[in-house]
């Protein structure tokens, strides 16, 4: 296979630092409801300038690469937890399980109950309860995790101690 290198494809690596800003938010946020004006906003440039040059510079449209990687993760639900078909199309991002289920079969081409049928059939049942999941990936406000993307701490920080309170 022969590729054409175009002005598009020469400016798509040129622009690869800011792309990869934008397919790393794709990769970390695939779960939240990301359009074309966040990841293009990620990368510093227009929708439209955005779009022509993520398609040049990885062989898909960044809408695709969003849904497919939505998918893996959902194969990887399929297979290694309990959780419901709906519960699973939630999770990865999708809205509706209608659209979710005919992109999986797609993808994949099996319905997602065929495909978790499928991986039982050869490993067992996942080992994964639904409950814990839905545990982990649940937000936190106080918790640890809460604003860790947002907050850019730098090695040498050494975490605050708690003030002990004093009774009377």
């Amino acid at each position: 296979m022969v590729m054409r290198v175009t002005w598009m494809t020469e400016n798509a690596l040129f622009l690869l630092p800011a792309l990869r800003r934008a397919r790393d938010l794709i990769d970390r946020d695939y779960a939240e409801p990301l359009d074309l004006d966040a990841m293009a906003g990620e990368a510093g440039y227009s929708r439209f300038h955005f779009a022509r040059a993520f398609t040049a510079a990885y062989g898909e449209t960044p809408r695709t690469y969003l849904t497919r990687r939505r998918i893996e993760r959902a194969k990887t639900l399929l297979r290694t937890a309990n959780l419901s078909v709906t519960e699973i199309c939630f999770l990865v991002g999708f809205a509706s399980l209608g659209s979710f289920s005919a992109r999986f079969r797609e993808l994949v081409g099996q319905s997602p109950s065929e495909y978790r049928d499928d991986a039982v059939a050869r490993t067992g049942v996942p080992p994964i309860p639904g409950c814990v999941v839905l545990m982990w990936t649940r937000p936190h406000p106080e918790g640890e995790q809460s604003g860790r993307s947002t907050q850019r701490r730098s090695r040498a920080t050494v975490p605050h101690e708690p003030q002990l309170k004093e009774h009377r």
